[in-house]
């Protein structure tokens, strides 16, 4: 199939400079689809309904969160499959072409054990493996990236919807609908930026590159139930109880970065993506319709440890670089819990990670501290851990933000 009418998203350089976004917010606390559904159409009908976005011959890529290895919907690392199943029947009623999938590594069916096979297969739709269909090279005159290889099924759809998933992430800090574009370029690339673009606000600065390159049509995020804690993969479980929906992904992460207790600002990807003009990211410029995020926020919610580093932004920068060492997070293995499965040794992107005598082993010299070590351990042996100073420094902060948050 030639590249489509997809080609339309793929210039980095065009962005809208938006003064205002909208954002629907609708509650929902549980996967019983008697529940699900109605809240899914809900979301889109404040939007203006997709009928209005979508047309009956449109090819329409539905973009889920799957990482690698794959694993069961209850840890909250995926999209949950009901998620997605009310979604695509929502589509279904407009358009018969849709597909759904991600760019996920792995031997075997990796779309098995989350599910997503079988949802596939009493719905009759397409599941993708982005890698399965290939990459096609596009120009990017972003911050940071030239170029870009993005899933061929990305850039061949009419109409792409996004469906992230709620969850802390132990580099970003947040991980949501910008960060779930970054799978639409291919794993050996991922790798590469994570080398490449070693500091947080470069790094932040190459996911909104993305993001821009391929922005959704609408976004639809599933907060039904979240990860807190050191997330996208290590975290535990939380539930949240919503789906934050809209068109501009920027905004959808920063409703979704106030559910948890997060100043949007203070989320890299975010603060740079609304400084760009890509999108909203300031909560005063968006118009939220649905339930009030008074009334939503999650009480206690545990932040990953990257979270503690954004209150070095705000003094100055002498003091920051010195406790920055101290309060960033270094993964180390845990050998009693490590099983010898090298995912983390073939995702390091600088080598750091390595195996020795049927044990992972990182070398600190090497680590440039990107986490996809962390990421990807599904036997919870990689541990990110402070120096002692890193750890009293950390408490403190804890604790005043304890304390800020009950006044």
């Amino acid at each position: 199939m030639a590249i489509g009418r997809g080609t339309r998203r793929v210039a980095c350089a065009i962005w809208v400079t938006m003064d205002r976004a909208q954002v629907a917010l609708v509650r929902c606390t549980t996967y019983r689809q008697r529940e699900l559904t109605p809240a899914v159409h809900r979301a889109c009908d404040l939007l203006g309904g997709l009928e209005k976005h979508l047309r009956p011959t449109d090819r329409v890529l539905v973009k889920v969160n799957h990482l690698s290895p794959p694993s069961p919907p209850e840890r909250a690392i995926v999209t949950h499959p009901e998620f997605t199943r009310a979604v695509l029947e929502h589509i279904m009623e407009i358009t018969p072409h849709v597909a759904f999938g991600d760019d996920v590594q792995g031997e075997g069916d990796p779309f098995a054990v989350s599910g997503y096979r079988k949802l596939a297969s009493e719905l009759g739709a397409q599941l993708i493996n982005f890698k399965e269909h290939g990459f096609h090279e596009i120009d990017c005159s972003g911050q940071v990236l030239d170029k870009l290889f993005v899933a061929r099924d990305i850039l061949e759809a009419d109409v792409v919807v996004n469906l992230p998933k709620l969850k802390t992430h132990s580099l970003t800090t947040l991980t949501g609908a910008v960060k779930n574009l970054y799978g639409t370029i291919p794993a050996g690339h991922r790798s590469h930026c994570h080398g490449r673009f070693s500091k947080p606000e470069e790094f932040a600065q190459a996911l909104v590159d993305i993001y821009a390159a391929v922005p959704p049509t609408i976004q639809l995020m599933d907060a039904v139930k979240g990860m807190e804690g050191e997330g996208p993969a290590g975290g535990q479980p939380r539930d949240i109880g919503y789906i934050v929906a809209g068109f501009d992904g920027v905004a959808v992460d920063a409703i979704a970065a106030r559910l948890i207790g997060l100043d949007p600002q203070d989320i890299g990807m975010i603060s740079a993506a609304h400084w760009r003009g890509v999108g909203v990211g300031d909560t005063d410029d968006i118009d939220l319709v649905g339930d009030t995020l008074e009334d939503a926020v999650v009480p206690g919610f545990q932040l990953p440890s990257a979270a503690t580093t954004r209150y070095l932004r705000r003094v100055p920068a002498p003091i920051a670089r010195l406790f920055t060492g101290q309060l960033s997070p270094r993964p180390t293995i845990h050998t009693a819990r490590c099983v010898g499965c090298a995912a983390c040794a073939n995702i390091c992107p600088t080598g750091a990670a390595a195996m020795h005598q049927g044990k992972a082993h990182i070398a600190r010299r090497r680590c440039i501290r990107c986490m996809c070590c962390h990421e990807v351990c599904r036997y919870d042996a990689v541990l990110l851990q402070r120096p002692p100073h890193g750890r009293a420094l950390h408490r403190i902060l804890q604790a005043a933000r304890r304390g800020l948050s009950t006044l």
